[in-house]
């Protein structure tokens, strides 16, 4: 997949193309039925197919102070949307001055200018515009002006009827409900990262571990999660690991702390992603080491078996 951070910058193979146009955070099923139906025209008219996303998420533009929310940073959202096979992705800035582009004038000078649709496709709930003044009937009625075709995909929904949805996985994020949110997203919840290197109190209590500092992910209720790690290269590795911010020790800062089973190695400053399975228990303090220790290796227990089933 080729990554265009401009749309002007756009090669001229992947001009004319198919392109999915939103904001993409989570790449859950629901957007997945976006970005599949202009692979599928794409394939069909045998043209590029795209992905047009922002960059920022424009609520951390509007609301600079907001609490951690992203299912999905950039990076996180490049790769996965890579995986689906399309030919490329333009990152488009999202600033304030970007924000007061007419609905007009974006699809003028962004979608035909700038990335030369022949057919845009969009949730049926796609809004865009200073003010959020467009809508899919505004692409509809400039793509008959402008000389390219519009597709509005309906509403996703498990097989229960719930819609998949973003902020309905961020609640169960929060809620610790992990396994649950990956029945939206279409994978486990995933917090990726440099390890970084810690107070090694875990190598002291027998059960060293990856330290990732969650940055602007959602945050998941903090507790204790079977996990698996990827390390890259193709290696993952299964394991247990606390999310907080270390109440017996006087931590203040949240992180991802991560053992890995029957594992050795060093990792210190290499990026690894690690999955959150299944919540085990919430967190809490204990009365010293010793009691923690016992807890760990009670908790290692607990996402072995899990992990295993």
């Amino acid at each position: 997949m080729r990554l265009y951070r401009h749309v002007r910058a756009l090669a001229t193979e992947h001009r004319r193309g198919v392109v999915a146009v939103g904001n993409f955070d989570g790449v859950h099923l629901g957007h997945r039925t976006v970005i599949g139906e202009a692979g599928r025209i794409a394939e069909a008219i045998s043209a590029p197919w795209g992905v047009l996303s922002f960059e920022p998420h424009p609520r951390e533009v509007f609301q600079p102070d907001v609490e951690p929310f992203r299912l999905t940073p950039f990076r996180d959202k490049a790769r996965t949307i890579g995986a689906l096979g399309v030919d490329f992705l333009a990152a488009q800035k999202f600033d304030i001055a970007f924000s007061q582009c007419s609905a007009e004038s974006f699809v003028a000078d962004f979608l035909v200018a700038g990335l030369g649709v022949r057919h845009v496709i969009a949730g049926y709930d796609f809004r865009f515009g200073h003010k959020r003044q467009g809508s899919c009937e505004t692409l509809l009625a400039l793509g008959r002006r402008f000389g390219f075709d519009f597709t509005a995909v309906s509403a996703a929904s498990d097989d229960g009827g719930g819609l998949y949805s973003s902020s309905r996985a961020r609640e169960l994020i929060a809620a610790g409900q992990v396994s649950e949110a990956a029945n939206i997203l279409g994978r486990p919840f995933c917090i990726s990262g440099r390890v970084r290197s810690g107070d090694r109190l875990g190598r002291q209590l027998g059960f060293p571990t990856a330290n990732v500092w969650l940055g602007r992910y959602a945050r998941p209720a903090f507790g204790v999660y079977a996990i698996r790690a990827d390390l890259g290269g193709g290696k993952s590795v299964a394991g247990v690991a606390n999310v907080g911010v270390r109440p017996t020790v006087g931590g203040s800062e949240p992180r991802l702390e991560a053992h890995l089973f029957d594992f050795s190695g060093d990792l210190y400053g290499r990026r690894i992603a690690v999955e959150l399975i299944r919540h085990i228990r919430a967190e809490k303090k204990f009365d010293g080491l010793d009691a923690l220790r016992a807890q760990i290796a009670t908790d290692s227990a607990e996402a072995r078996r899990i992990l295993e089933a």
